[in-house]
């Protein structure tokens, strides 16, 4: 029998603990908080906020990290609206904690060039 397969995900918005939407990782594991290393811009798309690489101008986001499960994933996924392409999960690259295993983040797809940058943590009331 193997062991459960688990996947590390940042969360930045609406899925931390406290938010609207953090009643999908109840049944998951909370690690610690956690800060990517620089390259990322958080904008606020209205009642939730959507992160996008940006190598040039880019900071470190605030948000959690947790190990979610195969299940927990799928559910992550449809909230996140993947298979209509709204947010994709990828790769994240966090400065704390230093881990060596790969982390995911859901990006936003959608165009940002009207929207405003949010900063480095959200913190709208959910």
């Amino acid at each position: 029998m193997h062991p459960e397969s688990r996947t590390l995900i940042f969360v930045y918005g609406t899925l931390k603990r406290g938010f609207c939407r953090s009643h999908h990782l109840t049944d998951q594991f909370f690690l610690e908080a956690a800060v990517t290393v620089p390259g990322y811009i958080m904008y606020d798309c209205g009642e939730y906020p959507g992160l996008v690489i940006d190598a040039a101008a880019g900071v470190s986001i605030q948000g959690e990290l947790w190990s979610v499960d195969e299940r927990g994933v799928a559910i992550l996924d449809e909230v996140e609206g993947v298979s209509e392409n709204w947010f994709s999960r990828q790769q994240i690259e966090l400065q704390h904690p230093t881990i060596s295993e790969t982390v995911q983040a859901y990006y936003f797809q959608g165009d940002v060039t009207r929207l405003r940058s949010y900063g480095s943590n959200w913190v709208k009331e959910a």
